[in-house]
């Protein structure tokens, strides 16, 4: 019998890379703006400008961000053991959270568990997109346990927090 393959996806905000013309970024922010403001579903060219957006080909000078949760993902890589890991983004960056759980339906994953860098309480995307988008991949794959590593227990991360600010006031008062 064949073990259950488990995966995780690290979402990350995105950000929008230094290089890309500032007319793409505001052509998609005012059709992007209007659409939520007046409810109507998306168009093809929004869906076109997003598209443009996510494959924009980055480098970490273009895109520090994306750099930076590749580099955070290699050291939790190691510490998931029996895990696959991916990274996505909620916006502006390859792949999305659907793409990258597309790539672990590919994969036959059997189990996966979203976490996003986004920590705090009362943001929009860790509170209400990524949670739409957790349940869309639970329509689209049905045989897939998704699930969402939400909320983030504050005791924790205020534990992670203090620890770092020690460790910091330690070194730099060296």
């Amino acid at each position: 019998m064949e073990t259950p393959k488990q995966a995780v996806i690290l979402i990350g905000h995105g950000g929008l890379p230094s290089d890309i013309p500032k007319e793409v970024v505001e052509d998609f922010m005012k059709i992007h703006k209007q659409r939520i403001r007046t409810g109507t579903p998306i168009t093809p060219k929004e869906k076109d400008l997003e598209t443009i957006i996510r494959n924009w080909e980055r480098t970490p000078e273009s895109d520090p961000y994306k750099s930076g949760l590749e580099n955070l993902a290699s050291h939790l890589a190691p510490r998931l053991d029996g895990y696959i890991l991916k990274t996505a983004y909620n916006e502006f960056c390859f792949p999305s959270i659907e793409q990258a759980a597309d790539q672990l339906a590919e994969e036959n994953v059997t189990k996966v568990i979203l976490i996003t860098t986004m920590i705090t309480p009362g943001g929009s995307h860790s509170e209400e997109e990524i949670p739409e988008e957790v349940e869309a991949l639970r329509q689209k794959y049905t045989k897939i346990d998704f699930q969402y590593a939400w909320p983030y227990d504050l005791d924790i991360f205020s534990n992670l927090l203090s620890d770092h600010i020690i460790n910091f006031s330690k070194k730099s008062s060296l």
